[in-house]
């Protein structure tokens, strides 16, 4: 293939050098595995910046899922609970995935199901604003479950992060 992209056909490889040498270009082996194997007259140089431009601007568009964890205990306070569930509620609206943890010491081991409990209770507080992604399974001496955020519309998150007035006093 010409530097224009146009077929120019079967040609021998020492043809195919002489006529990349003399538009001063480079002659790039492009389907190997290909009988005859395909080359074409390029700028090789020209292609890998541009190339690396591509990639560059991929990752750019590439929405990265951050995963936060919070940790729970099996005897938490209630208001402990409430501080928690505050900053799970804002990582899931902030858009990461949340893992959430139940450690067990000793013979809280014995009663796991008051960590199920917990996640139980979690999940059915936050269910307007996640889904459950991996459900809860005992990991040694933790109990661990992965929450993901619901899908919202544009339209709710413009609501969400529109300024609310002041409140006056009188």
């Amino acid at each position: 293939m010409g530097p224009d992209g146009a077929q120019i056909g079967i040609v021998s490889t020492q043809d195919a050098l002489r006529r990349a040498q003399e538009l001063d270009l480079d002659l790039v082996e492009v389907a190997p595995q290909a009988n005859p194997p395909v080359c074409r007259i390029m700028d090789y140089g020209k292609f890998k910046y541009e190339r690396d431009i591509r990639q560059k601007e991929a990752r750019k568009k590439q929405a990265r899922i951050e995963v936060k964890e919070i940790k729970f205990r099996p005897k938490i306070d209630p208001h402990d609970y409430a501080t928690k569930k505050g900053h799970v509620e804002r990582f899931l609206r902030a858009g990461s995935r949340v893992k959430v943890t139940i450690m067990f010491r000793g013979r809280e081991m014995a009663h796991t199901e008051l960590g199920r409990r917990i996640l139980d209770r979690l999940v059915e507080d936050l269910k307007d604003v996640a889904v459950v992604d991996a459900a809860p399974k005992q990991d040694g001496r933790n109990m661990v479950m992965v929450i993901a955020p619901t899908k919202r519309h544009p339209a709710e998150k413009v609501e969400q992060r529109a300024p609310q007035p002041a409140p006056t006093s009188e």
